[in-house]
């Protein structure tokens, strides 16, 4: 292999730039990130032996037209380590870990840089500069001086070796992780065991057991998170509690893939990091860079929803024990893996309605097209054609191509919808290219779910929660679409952390709005509708087990909270007892809802980008709920509707502050009252 033979290093000659991985090899990317990172240096010291007075076009301008081979070769591998991460791939990774954190430091913490970049931001007021020309001058300013540009050479040395490490940490953390959630799926010998799955559901745990040479066996892979979506509907009692034990247990056992000790070492050299840049802890550091401002006015939020929440888990707690008490030939107290299966007896008995019977409703395909795609189209006019002439970095990825109304090519959407065992878990968007009139380029974004894949001939049925998921992740996606900006810095999701999920979570909403469920919602054999009376009921039960689900991820939002508000003098020695105070201090230590993340496998804050800010959901959900009511205030699924979230919210991508962009949206400040009331926790 030479230079001019990786492909990772020619442009790509596929439609909106979409690489070319079917002649991508693992033994390309090092290499190639060698070559992107040289470039890259080289294109600073061009930046800072400018003789000139420094300008918004030989500095700021010229730093975004730099790093573009760099930003092309990450975000093709970055996008194959998080949903096909080989074994080689996982060396890669590996190694690659510390020289992009060495490569990032050595740009962000250029001291001659910096003093170009303060220069043009002294003059900011007098430049003749257009708004986006003028904030990408202040978030290159800011960013820098956040991320430790103004500090001495001794203390950048010691923040180079520290993010160097946390970078290594960080990849550790996901490895083992991914290692121990494929350890610790589940076995079944017998069908009988799952009781109460789907024949679909059934299929798919004999398919996983196939793959991994268990013929004739069920294997049931874990989610992310705590609880899984077969709890709701497995009958055998030991069955669940096999699988929530197994998910607990991840990352927690004294085995090669314990993350405890990695994550304590993350947690106290975060706050050394934070220490030396000059906050108090690591969650002043990150809030002092988002809309909440501090880490005060992130627990005042999430203490005043902790009240409520726990209140009505203990009230729904009591209904799930009047059942067992009731029905059971011999009781017993309702444990956090009996949750979710009595949580659907009661849901059965007081509103008619069992949602994992609904799944013959929610074909994957159908859902997709007539829900999914068919909302995006009424409301903003795009449709979506697949390339099955275009290959994805996977054989289960599709590509289709994006279209506005009058026919222009807007970019490339991906699907990853199938779980494997290379594949880390959760839901996520990312892009593979992103916008910029800069550089010429269209958007090319990535969906990746992990939905139990059928045995070939079935069809994939989703269940309500995967729906949701879906539409969610379709929400990120289109923000990566929609964004039409100059500059690179600003493309797609670029924004706030604790904004991000705002559009992703708006996008929800049409997945019960009446136009767009009765296009979807066709049972996959008679195509029948889902009946006008369970469509209500499905309304009713909106605030149902809110309680629960609240309190479950309040409680992750504060472990979060928790673990980066120590300081650097401040050490953990054992992991579950730091837990169990934390969620003592804030009321949400009830055993039976278990936090949804336990800090050995809470991916989101230890290996992802969610670091003191996994409360950006709910504080991004105050905007959502407001929105919400907006759209029903004007109409609903209508294009003027689509148009203005589109053009003042969605487009802007992250060239604007966000709360500004909002508040040009909706014209007014989102109130809370409408989150309280979707949440069931008015006073």
């Amino acid at each position: 292999m030479t230079d001019a033979t990786n492909p990772l290093l020619l442009p790509s000659h596929l439609p909106h730039g979409l690489p070319d991985y079917s002649a991508i090899r693992h033994e390309h990317y090092l290499p190639a990130f060698r070559i992107a990172f040289e470039e890259h240096r080289r294109e600073i010291d061009r930046i800072i032996k400018v003789r000139s007075v420094p300008t918004f076009e030989n500095t700021i301008e010229a730093l975004e037209r730099s790093g573009e081979l760099l930003d092309r070769v990450a975000h093709v591998f970055y996008t194959v380590s998080s949903a096909d991460a080989t074994p080689q791939i996982q060396e890669v990774d590996s190694e690659l870990a510390p020289l992009m954190a060495a490569h990032r430091d050595a740009i962000t913490l250029n001291g001659q840089l910096y003093r170009r970049v303060q220069q043009v931001h002294a003059q900011l007021d007098s430049l003749p500069l257009d708004a986006e020309q003028r904030y990408l001058v202040e978030r290159h300013h800011r960013e820098m001086s956040h991320a430790g540009a103004r500090l001495d050479d001794a203390a950048k040395a010691r923040l180079t070796e520290l993010n160097q490490r946390l970078s290594t940490l960080s990849n550790l953390f996901e490895r083992n992780l991914l290692a121990d959630t494929n350890e610790l799926a589940v076995v079944f010998d017998t069908a009988e065991e799952l009781d109460g799955l789907a024949a679909g559901e059934i299929s798919a745990a004999a398919r996983a057991a196939d793959e991994r040479g268990l013929a004739g066996r069920f294997l049931v892979p874990l989610p992310l998170f705590t609880g899984h979506p077969y709890l709701a509907q497995l009958r055998d009692r030991g069955s669940r509690r096999r699988i929530l034990d197994a998910s607990r247990a991840r990352g927690s056992r004294d085995n090669g893939n314990d993350n405890r000790p990695v994550l304590t070492e993350i947690a106290r050299l975060r706050a050394e990091r934070a220490a030396l840049l000059g906050y108090d802890s690591h969650a002043a550091y990150v809030t002092a860079d988002e809309t909440a401002g501090n880490p005060l006015a992130v627990e005042r939020m999430l203490r005043e929803l902790a009240v409520p929440a726990a209140r009505n888990a203990a009230a729904e707690k009591q209904s799930l024990q009047a059942v067992v008490d009731e029905t059971e030939p011999e009781p017993f107290e309702v444990e956090a893996h009996d949750w979710a299966y009595y949580t659907e007896l009661v849901r059965s008995a007081r509103y008619a309605i069992d949602t994992s019977a609904l799944r013959p409703w929610f074909e994957a395909e159908r859902v997709l097209h007539d829900g999914v795609f068919y909302a995006a189209t009424r409301l903003y006019g795009v449709t979506f054609t697949e390339r099955r002439d275009l290959t994805a970095y996977h054989p289960g990825a599709r590509v289709f191509e994006v279209h506005n109304e009058d026919g222009a090519a807007v970019g490339l959407y991906v699907l990853d919808l199938y779980t494997r065992d290379t594949k880390r878990g959760g839901a996520w968007m990312n892009s593979i290219v992103s916008q910029s009139r800069l550089r010429a380029s269209a958007p090319v974004v990535v969906n990746n779910l992990n939905v139990p894949q059928p045995a070939d001939g079935e069809p994939t049925l989703l269940t309500l929660d995967e729906v949701t998921t879906l539409f969610h992740e379709f929400g990120h996606a289109l923000h990566g679409l929609f964004a039409t900006v100059t500059y690179p810095h600003f493309a797609g999701t670029n924004v706030f952390r604790d904004f991000v999920e705002f559009p992703s979570q708006v996008n929800e909403m049409w997945i019960l709005w009446p136009e767009v469920l009765d296009n979807y919602a066709r049972h996959h054999e008679t195509g029948e509708k889902l009946g006008a009376a369970i469509v209500e009921r499905l309304r009713a039960t909106q605030t149902f087990n809110q309680g629960h689900a609240t309190s479950e991820y309040l409680a992750a939002a504060w472990l979060d909270q928790a673990w980066h508000r120590l300081s650097a003098s401040d050490t953990v020695d054992d992991v579950a007892a730091f837990e169990a105070d934390a969620l003592a201090d804030i009321g949400l230590d009830d055993p039976a809802v278990p936090t949804r993340y336990s800090s050995p496998y809470f991916a989101h804050v230890f290996s992802g980008g969610y670091s003191a800010g996994y409360y950006s959901y709910i504080w991004s959900e105050v905007l959502d709920a407001d929105t919400v009511d907006w759209f029903r205030e004007n109409g609903g699924l209508r294009r003027e509707n689509g148009d203005r979230f589109r053009s003042r919210l969605l487009g802007v991508g992250g060239s604007k502050d966000p709360l500004a962009a909002y508040r040009d949206f909706r014209g007014r400040d989102a109130e809370i009252a409408p989150l309280l009331k979707r949440r069931g926790l008015e006073t």
